[in-house]
């Protein structure tokens, strides 16, 4: 039987995000999204004692736009989640598959000794992760 090639979450994770400040509005936070691809945007932390947050754009669009909320009046922090789950780049994509399924989650932050140094998701894992394989 021969051995499966162990695929790291380093190896289908997306480097490029955004990352902003949990006090500016919706709006500003659209605004400054540098990444076409974004999904989600990482709120960074306040001090070195706190925790990352994330706010997906379906969150936008549930608790803003069909709420019928102004994004220049609503600030990220209102929105956002936090603490949020985050992986470590090391971690088998099978694993990380697993705690996606079992904590309902769609993405997250891959954190790199107290540091974001990505997202992955879903569709990363399945995606990079078995066409890697092939």
């Amino acid at each position: 039987m021969s051995e499966r090639e162990i695929v790291r979450v380093r190896d289908v994770m997306k480097a490029k995000f955004d990352l902003i400040d949990g006090k500016v509005t919706v709006h500003d936070a659209l605004l400054a999204m540098r990444h076409v691809e974004t999904k989600c945007l990482i709120v960074d932390k306040r001090h070195e004692d706190d925790e990352y947050g994330m706010v997906l754009l379906s969150d936008i669009a549930k608790q803003v736009l069909a709420r019928d909320r102004s994004p220049e009046r609503v600030n990220v922090y209102e929105i956002m989640s936090k603490p949020v789950v985050a992986v470590r780049p090391e971690m088998d994509i099978r694993y990380c598959a697993r705690m996606f399924e079992r904590f309902g989650l769609s993405r997250a932050p891959v954190v790199d000794c107290g540091v974001v140094v990505g997202i992955v998701s879903f569709t990363d894992m399945v995606l990079k992760g078995f066409v890697s394989q092939a």
